[in-house]
This record gives C-alpha cells, structure tokens and sequence, in this order.
C-alpha cells in the first residue's frame, strides 16, 4: 500500500480518516500492517499490500461470486494487447483523455487490466477496488506503478471520502445481487461533476441466453467445482474457437456473410481472441453464481436516479448496454 492512498481513504462507517501502522515495507510501501479509523476506532489490516476492508457479515451470495470471480482471475491473470482497445470501446464515447491527471475509481478492478491501462494513461490516480481474491493479482499487475492502488472492499461500503474525478464499472455490476445499488454507491463517492462510464449485459439481444445458457450456469456450472466448470468451458469454447477463426473472422470482411450469421456482432468483435482469451470468457460467463440482463430502460433508471446530467447510453454488439453521465455541481 502506497502511504498517499491514505489522502483519499475514510471509515464507512464514521467517515474519519485512518492512521497506518507499518509492520514491514518494501521500497516504501506497506506491504503488512495495519490502518485504523480516528474516530471509531475500527481497525482494517494491510495483507501482501492490499488493504482488505471485508466484513464478517458479507451475504452467501457475495462470497460466492467473490468465490468464482477471484479463481477465475488468479489462474488467468495476464494482460493482454487487447485490453487497451476493449476497455476504450467499453467506455465509448469517452477517450483516454478522460483519465489524464485525473483521480479514477475503478469499480471492480479483477486481475488490474483496465486499472493498469487507467494509470498508464495518465491518471494522477487510479484505485481499483473488488471483494474477490482478484485483488492479489490486480496488486501485481500494477504494483510498479506508482499512481495504481489496490484494495479489497464491498463495492457496497466503499471505504473513501468524494474525491473521484472518474469512475467505471466494466463487467461487474451485472454480477452484483442488487446492481442499480452498487452503480450509485459508485456515483456517491464521485466530486460534484465527477463523470462514471458503466458497461453491462443487455437483455435486448441476449434471448437465447436467458433461455437456454442462463439456467444451465444457474442450476449445474455455477455449482459444480470450478475443475468441473472449466472441463465445460473447454468443451464449449473449443467448437466456438473454430467458429470464430473460420467463419466469423472472415465474415468481418463480407458485410453479406456478417448480416446471414446469428449472433454475428458479438462474435465477430471476439473473432481475433486467442484460445485462452475465448476459453476464460466462456469459464467467465459459466462460473458466475448471480447474473442479470438489463433492459435499455432499467439502465436510464440507474442514471436518472443519480441524478446525472449529459447521460449517453448506447448498445455495444447488439447484446449489452455501455452508458456514460456527470454528477450534478448542485445536488439540489
């Protein structure tokens, strides 16, 4: 833990700063110690540098998404070139202009890959936050950067004062038992014309998901143990694979062949993954214990409830929402 983190960190509970006590540092991080509140007196240990604000109280369903998402990302947790031109088209229309010298809040941070890419892109600061064991892998893909901050906490108690000028949410909401809660406590913690960026799955587009794969991750896959999950992610990624690389690969040159495909929009974006890319984001989309798909309408209602101002929603792939807006200067 980088000691400047302390500037932007605050009890969830009183709302009074922290003091660390250091047990061991390595080149002037804290790697094991503890933080504790000024004002209650609630005390939080720094572990291998992460500080974990975790509650005994967590709901069974938030441990087991934590569960499935913290092994998927700590058996796959390589950066990959692809990450910086996924995450720009997730958070589109925005541009990487909107991280420069910017404080950003990374809600749901995984293995660090769009947390890395916010620090790299100029961010004065990026702080990543997830409840899942992720956390250790996100620490070391960004640890020898010194703008990028790991921590473990519930994405419903975040442990900050206001001072976010940005903050995200790709891929996580959707996982969450009530995601309209966790996009405004991510909202709640942005300065006064701060903007957030969001990207969700869609339930226009994604029928045959709800239909068919849905109920087989709810009642077999996200149950099974996760060495069973990925023996049927294997069986189903490998035919996809030969799919992508032989049929929609080629069809993002023939707009006739693309039109006549099913699925065609998602599928070619993900042409170009690598086996690995494509078998982990089928485990992704297997393991998952909590998993909704938003309608265009629930997602206008996360932002009209923040009260948020030049909102843009627009559909990615035909099958998921991506969605931008501004905290209000004035609540009122």
């Amino acid at each position: 833990m980088k000691r400047h983190l302390l500037s932007y960190l605050a009890c969830s509970t009183c709302g009074s700063p922290f003091e660390a006590e250091s047990r061991k540092e390595e080149f002037g991080e804290i790697i094991d110690g503890i933080l504790q509140c000024r004002g209650c007196q609630a005390s939080f240990p720094v572990v291998r540098g992460i500080p974990r604000f975790l509650s005994d109280e967590l709901s069974a369903a938030k441990k087991a998404t934590a569960a499935a998402f913290g092994y998927e990302w700590t058996h796959y947790s390589q950066l990959t070139e692809a990450d910086r031109e996924e995450f720009l088209d997730w958070i589109k229309p925005l541009d990487e202009s909107i991280f420069v010298n910017r404080v950003i809040l990374d809600g749901g941070c995984g293995k660090g890959r769009h947390l890395f890419l916010a620090a790299k892109m100029g961010a004065s600061d990026a702080i990543g936050i997830d409840l899942s064991d992720a956390v250790e892998s996100a620490f070391q893909n960004t640890r020898q950067l010194p703008n990028a901050h790991v921590i473990q906490a519930d994405i419903y108690h975040l442990p900050f004062l206001k001072p976010f000028d940005f903050a995200y949410s790709i891929g996580v909401l959707h996982h969450l038992p009530d995601p309209k809660a966790g996009f405004l406590s991510l909202v709640e913690h942005l300065k006064p014309g701060g903007r957030i960026a969001m990207w969700v799955y869609g339930k226009e587009g994604n029928r045959w998901i709800e239909l068919f794969v849905d109920p087989f991750r709810t009642y077999v896959t996200s149950k099974a143990p996760k060495f069973v999950t990925q023996v049927i992610s294997f069986l189903f990624a490998l035919p996809l694979y030969i799919a992508l690389k032989l049929v929609y690969r080629p069809a993002n040159r023939l707009a006739r062949l693309k039109r006549a495909l099913p699925y065609a929009d998602y599928l070619c974006a993900i042409s170009n993954y690598s086996f690995a890319e494509n078998f982990w984001n089928v485990f992704d989309h297997l393991v998952a214990p909590t998993a909704f798909y938003h309608s265009r309408q629930e997602v206008e209602d996360w932002f009209s409830t923040g009260k948020l101002q030049q909102v843009e929603i627009s559909s990615r792939n035909n099958n998921s929402w991506r969605g931008t807006g501004v905290k209000a200067s004035d609540p009122a």
